[in-house]
């Protein structure tokens, strides 16, 4: 029972169900999944571990959003997607190729005005690259990395001219990747994930005004 409740309140925290800096009472989250507070309790306990949810003065509550955060998780996406570029040169097979290709050529058929289809080509791509790195480890770290991000729902791909970019830096990267260069997959796949980080702290900021 922990389990399946902890998987739903992390569902809904993630998909902004439970909105930034909402309390998260044990006994209203009883209620509402119709539960005892004991298995609250386990629950919140663990997304406290996963950093979704943060102790308060009245409990706890959906960990905020701040630029800071952003930082930090571009801070460690940057090195994962340069790790898990390298890793993909030197390991990937002729199906992840076949894969990754046919990952690049669907986003290349995505309305840049589709924020939604954007977004999820994007990520489609970026998922079979980690799969084509052959490390668990990577790929579970920028899973559970990606748990962060996407709190903040607006993708950076509908910014002007972002769109053309990032199709020729996924093109720069999967060339790498074939060719088996890892230094260079490794660059091109941090240069990627620094300019994505820029156009997310221009948007908060814009945001906040």
């Amino acid at each position: 029972m922990a389990d399946g409740v902890y998987e739903r309140l992390r569902n809904a925290i993630i998909s902004g169900e439970w909105e930034s800096d909402s309390q998260l009472p044990e006994l209203t989250l009883a209620e509402h999944y119709g539960v005892s507070r004991t298995p609250i309790r386990e629950a919140l306990r663990r997304l406290e571990q996963d950093g979704l949810v943060e102790r308060a003065d009245r409990g706890m509550r959906v960990r905020g959003r701040s630029p800071e955060e952003i930082l930090e998780i571009y801070e460690a996406r940057i090195v994962l997607e340069g790790a898990v570029a390298s890793a993909a040169a030197k390991r990937r097979t002729e199906i992840d190729l076949i894969r990754l290709r046919r990952a690049a050529d669907a986003m290349a058929e995505v309305e840049a005005t589709d924020a939604y289809a954007a977004a999820t080509a994007n990520r489609a791509f970026h998922e079979t690259m980690w799969q084509a790195s052959h490390n668990r480890t990577l790929i579970d770290l920028l899973t559970r990395l990606n748990d962060h991000l996407v709190r903040y729902p607006a993708t950076t791909l509908t910014r002007r001219g972002r769109w053309e970019n990032a199709l020729a830096e996924h093109e720069a990267i999967l060339a790498a990747i074939e060719n088996q260069r890892p230094d260079e997959a490794a660059e091109r796949a941090e240069h990627h994930m620094v300019a994505a980080r820029d156009i997310r702290l221009e948007m908060y900021a814009a945001e906040l005004r």
